[in-house]
């Protein structure tokens, strides 16, 4: 048995890193890690290849090769899907789907002979051994969240490791919270379940041996959802980086309350870690209430924020716009809280009523859904995708305004410094060659060839952080070249809205 495995082109947004991939000298930003891990569980006898469209285009040869041709893909990536499918079946080759976008879109792909809704250990398996004998169901699907224990490794060498600005790896699946609007307990289940100290550490070691260097985004949802069996593999992480000699840094994404927690924060600082992502979501209170993020009031958002940033770990936020209970002024609130807590990397997107959540079917229930969301919830296309309470010309433009104040140069230079002055950096991953070349071509890109407006701040921010935080310059350097990117994203008429007051106030 011949398969191709597609991951289709992931559509242009915050986290697509486009721009910032152009100084980084790379082709994606991570690579399709839960494909690779499908490959691995099918039968070893099978020939596999991958196709990253994100990093080379796919060719009709390609897919003439294949007995079968498999794309694992998220919402995001549905027009490169639709183009896919309909090139598999031009060419008279049966496709496998699978992913979060078949989960909530399956009824949209009629062509796709076999669709897999569910987690790969539980059905790839008994799909594999149907395909072979030739009887194939239509549909596979299950609720089961099977223990990870027998997840095997990803095939890695089916992909070329130096196209990637950031390797991926996965600890944890499920999250202990149940916020309205999110969709991973729907996927992965609200009890976290988790790889064993062992096999992070062979997760680790297949990287190492293949001369991986540089960061590595653990891909959880939340990371800390068990609190006791973390800090285990963290130690476990911790000994294996000091006989490594410091070989990768780590980033992830987590639940707010990790600010509750000093021991957990020091041992991830301790194992690497020098980045997080907090679903901050937003400063209004009676908003938090409605979508459920209790964990989120317990103490001050931004002294959560500053307490995790003194820590070392450098605070990365996802916010929204859009709730019920959101007041009038939550484009200004918005910006005063990413401003004065120093979030340098803020992605504040429109809700977006995704299939299967408890906000999407209580939306149903209410007469308010207008259509399925597009899975970029930073795009005025495919978001939004209800009625909202507030005005809905007054939310965009609103958002408009937003996206344009916090990535204009001079308060995007000004966050960086507030971010400085609490920030505590303690990684300790050396600096490799490519590290090197970007902080080069960094001065090239934003101090020469940017605007006059950018380039200014540049030599100033850079300026600074060599006299008072040089601890910090690979820091700046990677918010640096990410602004960029996010400039480019977002300063483009799309985004260019009206001027709302007190932006700073």
């Amino acid at each position: 048995m011949k398969v191709l495995l597609v991951y289709p082109e992931v559509a242009e947004t915050f986290w697509s890193f486009k721009h910032a991939l152009r100084i980084v000298r790379r082709k994606a930003a991570f690579p399709p890690l839960g494909l690779l891990t499908v490959a691995a569980l099918l039968p070893d006898h099978w020939q596999k290849k991958v196709v990253d469209m994100n990093t080379r285009p796919l060719e009709d040869k390609d897919i003439l090769w294949a007995d079968y041709v498999f794309v694992s893909a998220m919402i995001a990536q549905r027009r490169s899907t639709v183009d896919v499918v309909q090139r598999c079946v031009r060419l008279g080759v049966p496709v496998v789907g699978g992913g979060p976008l078949f989960y909530g879109y399956a009824e949209d792909f009629p062509e796709v002979q076999h669709v897999v809704i569910g987690e790969g250990e539980a059905l790839v398996p008994e799909l594999a051994a149907d395909l072979e004998r030739g009887c194939a169901r239509r549909l596979y699907r299950t609720d089961e969240h099977p223990d990870l224990d027998q997840t095997p490794l990803p095939l890695w060498d089916l992909i070329r490791l130096k196209d990637y600005a950031s390797m991926s790896i996965q600890y944890s699946r499920g999250c202990p919270f149940n916020c309205e609007f999110c969709d991973i307990i729907v996927l992965n289940g609200r009890k976290p379940r988790t790889k064993s100290p062992e096999q992070m550490i062979a997760e680790l070691d297949a990287l190492y041996w293949r001369k991986w260097k540089g960061s590595v985004f653990i891909v959880d949802d939340n990371f800390i959802g068990n609190k006791h069996r973390v800090k285990a593999v963290l130690e476990a992480m911790i000994h294996w980086q000091e006989c490594r000699g410091w070989k990768f840094s780590f980033y992830t994404e987590a639940s707010v309350d990790l600010a509750e927690d000093k021991e957990l924060m020091d041992l991830m600082v301790r194992a690497g870690f020098n980045k997080v992502f907090l679903g901050l979501e937003t400063p209004a209170t009676e908003s938090l209430k409605e979508c459920g993020k209790g964990q989120n009031l317990r103490r001050p958002l931004d002294e959560s924020v500053r307490i995790i940033q003194k820590s070392g770990l450098a605070v990365m936020g996802g916010f929204i716009i859009g709730f019920d209970n959101d007041p009038p002024d939550i484009f200004q609130k918005q910006v005063r809280f990413v401003q004065s807590t120093g979030v340098v990397t803020a992605m504040i997107g429109l809700l977006t009523a995704v299939p299967e959540t408890r906000l999407y079917k209580r939306l149903e229930r209410e007469g308010r859904l207008l259509f399925k969301p597009s899975g970029d919830n930073t795009s005025l296309e495919g978001t939004l995708n209800f009625i909202p309470k507030m005005d809905r010309q007054k939310i965009l433009d609103g958002y408009r305004w937003v996206m344009d104040t916090i990535y204009s140069p001079n308060m995007y230079y000004e966050r960086i410094k507030v971010f400085l002055e609490t920030y505590r950096p303690r990684a300790r991953a050396a600096l490799e060659k490519n590290d090197i070349l970007t902080f080069l071509r960094s001065m090239w890109y934003l101090g020469v060839r940017d605007t006059k407006a950018s380039r200014s701040c540049f030599w100033k921010l850079l300026k600074e952080t060599l006299i008072h935080y040089r601890a910090s310059l690979a820091d700046v350097v990677t918010v640096l070249v990410y602004g960029y990117h996010f400039r480019k994203l977002f300063h483009s008429g799309l985004f260019s809205g009206e001027q709302l007051p007190d932006a700073q106030s």
